[in-house]
């Protein structure tokens, strides 16, 4: 490939980004006038915040600190959510969300983002927390590998399941 050129150049003018079915229609910010680019930018802002804020949260259950752990941890997952609203919207996100691909892992998403908040709030249990997130975790990956062709199948098979 010739320098300058790629997929992710962006200090080329135009055809910066290409045109995949990510940036098809219209995203959740299509009243800003947001370029292909800006839109990654926002993506990709949100992603490391969401993932910034997880950390800080995960951090402070070290001292302790449950209920903001809980707040902090979540918080950062629906930020990594909504940053999909960048690239194709929040209407198509919750559309392709219950896919039947992906259905079951997103269920379980949603529901262990507001178990955590049960165990931390109601029931004050830092482990039961630490288990909700866990599986939090694992189903958003699950979730986000339906996303790529044969990812799963991959994963499967290296963790020795497929």
């Amino acid at each position: 490939m010739a320098p300058g050129k790629g997929w992710l150049n962006l200090e080329a003018g135009s055809s910066v980004i290409p045109d995949t079915s990510f940036f098809e229609g219209d995203s959740a910010f299509k009243f800003l006038n947001l370029s292909k680019t800006t839109r990654l930018y926002g993506f990709i802002g949100c992603l490391i915040a969401g993932f910034v804020l997880s950390l800080l949260g995960s951090i402070v259950l070290l001292f302790g600190m449950l209920v903001l752990f809980s707040v902090l941890y979540i918080l950062g997952t629906i930020i990594s959510l909504v940053g999909t609203g960048f690239l194709i919207g929040f209407f198509r996100q919750v559309k392709l969300m219950f896919k039947p691909v992906r259905v079951f892992a997103a269920i379980i998403l949603l529901a262990s983002i507001g178990l955590v908040f049960v165990g931390a709030f109601v029931l004050k249990n830092g482990v039961l927390c630490i288990i909700f997130v866990v599986i939090e975790f694992l189903a958003y990956t699950w979730y986000t590998l339906s996303y790529i062709p044969y990812a799963r199948a991959a994963v499967t098979k290296a963790v020795g399941l497929g």
